[in-house]
């Protein structure tokens, strides 16, 4: 038997609300696969923790996460917190602390019906983004001098190191040459003539090593014209922090909206657990009303299974919020239905369940 201890942070608003419905679905694997069996603790490290503490986690907090399998995280961020302070010091710090430099966000429209773009269809809305995790434009350098008076200068530093670089792109090509696809790099090499045309020659390197694999290069502007208007021209697509950041919020809107939208943050070479969220964030206006879409979160699980080595699992989970979103039924508000979380996940299990069991008798 494979025991995954897993470590829960639910975080802030909707986060302990469409968490609670990814456990849901972790616990009935467990419950259906003699092979699995899961350990969960949780920790109740957010911005009401900060409120209490002065914190947003424990001093030790990277110590305590350090022996989990991975890390399940709901969102973080609430309006009594500022941003910069939510984000650096707990998503950001278990990020960078464990070294999770791989971030992986599908672009994946389940259902025609739900993209805002004509006539684009489920076969031409599918691919992966592998965005570099930890440095670029994230990396919190930089200075805020005279503050306050008229000469306050504020400067904020990127910082592409060789060996970052080359391992985000090696890894997007690694994964280009095993699925058989294609990989766009994306960066904007004529405005940033340093970094940018760092990343780019880098790439260009790089790619000598992997001649089956057919590449294209766009600079960001036009590649998010290309998202809206043919975003079928992307398989596999690398690009900086910032930059990844951004399109694929800009992906989830192609898709069906933020509901929809998950990531997984990991070590390549498992030297640290990796970390699988929602991307939605907290949305603290509609927080306890139990309207938030889990979809995500659910999504989520189903990338941290792929991580497990389970992809079984992880395609039942992928085809079960398929079946969920075609029957319309049981969907939350965002999109265009009336369901409670706690009903959309429920009926996503009864589907899993169904299809296991169905798949099972065979």
């Amino acid at each position: 038997m494979k025991r995954l201890k897993i470590a829960l942070i639910p975080g802030d608003g909707i986060g302990k609300e469409v968490l609670q419905e990814g456990v849901k679905v972790l616990k009935t694997i467990d419950k259906i696969d003699n092979n699995l069996f899961f350990e969960f603790e949780e920790f109740p490290w957010g911005c009401d923790y900060y409120v209490k503490n002065g914190k947003m986690m424990d001093d030790n907090g990277l110590e305590q996460l350090k022996d989990f399998d991975a890390i399940y995280l709901g969102a973080v961020g609430h309006p009594s917190v500022p941003d910069h302070v939510s984000l650096w010091d707990l998503l950001l710090k278990i990020r960078k602390g464990f070294d999770q430099y791989v971030n992986l966000r599908e672009i994946t429209l389940f259902n025609q019906s739900l993209t805002p773009l004509k006539d684009k269809s489920e076969k031409d809305i599918d691919f992966l983004v592998i965005r570099e995790n930890s440095e670029g434009e994230y990396a919190g350098v930089g200075e805020w001098m005279n503050k306050g008076t008229p000469e306050e200068v504020v400067l904020q530093t990127s910082v592409f190191s060789r060996k970052g670089t080359e391992r985000i792109i090696r890894y997007a090509f690694e994964e280009a040459r095993r699925q058989k696809k294609s990989l766009t790099s994306i960066s904007k090499g004529n405005a940033l003539n340093y970094s940018m045309v760092f990343w780019d020659q880098v790439f260009n390197e790089i790619s000598q090593e992997y001649p089956d694999v057919k590449t294209y290069s766009y600079l960001v502007d036009a590649a998010s014209m290309y998202f809206i208007k043919e975003p079928e021209r992307f398989e596999i697509v690398v690009t900086t922090n910032l930059f990844g950041d951004i399109l694929t919020d800009l992906g989830a809107a192609i898709t069906g909206g933020l509901g929809l939208a998950a990531g997984a943050n990991i070590n390549p070479e498992r030297q640290f657990p990796p970390m699988f969220e929602p991307i939605h964030g907290s949305a603290p206006d509609i927080a306890g009303k139990g309207i938030a879409n889990p979809l995500a979160a659910i999504w989520s699980v189903a990338q941290m299974m792929e991580y497990f080595h389970e992809g079984n699992w992880k395609d039942y989970i992928i085809e079960s919020i398929r079946v969920l979103l075609k029957e319309g039924r049981y969907l939350t508000r965002d999109l265009g239905g009336k369901s409670l979380t706690t009903e959309t996940g429920d009926r996503l299990i009864e589907i899993l369940t169904q299809m296991v069991t169905e798949n099972k008798s065979k």
